[in-house]
């Protein structure tokens, strides 16, 4: 399913970028075809026939609210304040569209079915380099405790609304038992994955969808990148994930089980459509990729007693 931008929304768009542009064309962006997308790449000619390329987000109803939007615009401002690789800003109209204009920067936000341990480190070396800023909740920017944080698929699964299983539940009581760990607030992506980063080679150049950004503890965004690298592939990714991580922010990361625990558990109870890929890179089904969840959330409880102070 494909959603067009309105003709005044992309009015809007190419008046943002000055006098005298004209749209070219407009490109979904969006991965699936169950729902539409909110995300398009622009290309808006200006002066002198020269062509620009641009991203504009829109809201969508029953999907992506305003406020993420406004979450997004505000990240952005403050990746582009703090210097990090992130798209710019160009504009927010949020008195009536709700929608944003940012650069476009180029990359590839493919899955490839073999991971480098160079790559796997450079992920985590990417989420040190925005952790590195303390920072509180702030309008638009709030605090978050788990990533996705507009999900809760534990407590949707505590109301009875989601299936679950002996060890989601198991995990579940753990976690809350445990209770949150005492840490300093940083800067938060709130929603890694594959697909929101954009990679040359084995160098990330750049963080991208930050709608769910805020401020919370780091291992927020480092136990859903090693949970995600998990469950593309395999159980020794995570660790790989963590060296970059500890590598670049000169410290070691503190309640890894926890976090990894919390990531595991804002998933579906069954892994259905998310990449993984055996060790000869063919891709893997949603029952072999449930396990791979299933076996990092184990690990992540065996060593809850030892690692999460």
């Amino acid at each position: 399913m494909t959603h067009s931008p309105g003709e005044a929304t992309l009015a809007w768009a190419c008046g943002a970028l000055g006098a005298g542009r004209s749209q070219l064309s407009v490109e979904s962006l969006g991965r699936g075809s169950h729902r539409s997308s909110g995300t398009f790449r622009l290309r808006i000619e200006g002066p002198a026939d020269r062509a620009t390329d641009v991203i504009l987000k829109v809201p969508v109803r029953g999907w992506i609210a305003a406020a993420w939007l406004i979450t997004n615009a505000r990240a952005l401002q403050l990746a582009e304040a703090h210097g990090l690789s992130a798209p710019r800003l160009i504009a927010a109209d949020f008195g009536g569209r709700g929608s944003t204009l940012e650069t476009f920067l180029s990359g590839s936000a493919d899955f490839p079915p073999t991971a480098s341990v160079a790559r796997l480190r450079e992920g985590g070396a990417a989420l040190a380099r925005v952790h590195a800023f303390t920072m509180e909740a702030q309008s638009d920017l709030p605090y978050r405790p788990r990533p996705c944080a507009v999900d809760d698929r534990a407590g949707e699964r505590r109301r009875g609304s989601m299936p679950t299983t002996p060890l989601l539940r198991q995990a579940d009581e753990r976690v809350r038992s445990h209770g949150v760990p005492s840490s300093a607030s940083v800067f938060v992506h709130g929603d890694v994955w594959a697909g929101n980063m954009l990679w040359e080679g084995d160098r990330c150049v750049a963080l991208i969808d930050w709608k769910t950004a805020g401020v919370g503890d780091p291992g927020v965004d480092l136990g859903s990148l090693r949970m995600q690298m998990a469950l593309q592939y395999g159980q020794e990714a995570p660790g790989h994930v963590l060296e970059g991580w500890q590598r670049q922010a000169g410290r070691a990361a503190t309640s890894v089980p926890y976090w990894d625990a919390v990531a595991a558990l804002n998933t579906p109870t069954v892994m259905h459509g998310l990449p993984g890929f055996a060790d000869d890179g063919s891709p893997l089904d949603a029952a072999a990729v449930t396990e791979r969840r299933d076996a990092f959330l184990r690990a992540a409880l065996d060593q809850f007693s030892v690692r999460s102070s």
